[in-house]
């Protein structure tokens, strides 16, 4: 299976820009990028909710990288770089159409904006919905059994 604009030309900064660009053609009321390590991060407002997209970028180092994918061959470090690169900007695009495509269903309302964005939605605790809820998933299903409504409040007490 292919990926997404894996051979793309566009630089990382080029699609960041049409991010933004694309977020305030949705009404959107801040935006705000930053890295640490292989992360990548974006925020932004937009109904008044605050959102994060956390992007795990690719570790330069990787073999994916480091060596040819035919024949296992160690490319030369500038070829290794740039394979790296490449993974970095099709990452970039593939988050560029992710936005884009989630803002479109919205506007076209196929969906609503909560529902779209649950997952990134931060909570007052600084955590994404996602980050708060797939745990608790997790361990209703293991446990077949759907987590209290209210924890800490006993059917006695109503």
């Amino acid at each position: 299976m292919t990926r997404y604009a894996e051979g793309t030309q566009v630089d990382e900064s080029r699609s960041r820009g049409e991010i933004e660009r694309t977020l305030r053609r949705y009404g959107a009321q801040g935006f705000g990028y930053a890295w640490e390590g292989n992360n990548a991060m974006l925020t932004f407002k937009a109904n008044g909710r605050m959102c994060r997209f956390l992007l795990p970028m690719p570790d330069q180092n990787d073999r994916e990288f480091t060596y040819t994918p035919e024949r296992q061959v160690r490319r030369s470090p500038a070829a290794a770089r740039a394979a790296w690169e490449q993974a970095c900007r099709q990452r970039w695009r593939a988050m560029s159409l992710l936005i884009k495509a989630k803002l479109e269903a919205i506007e076209s309302g196929i969906v609503t904006f909560d529902d779209e964005f649950l997952a990134p939605m931060l909570l007052p605790n600084g955590q994404t919905v996602g980050q708060w809820a797939v745990p608790q998933i997790a361990a209703a299903y293991e446990r077949n059994q759907m987590p209290a409504l209210m924890p800490g409040l006993s059917e006695r007490s109503c």
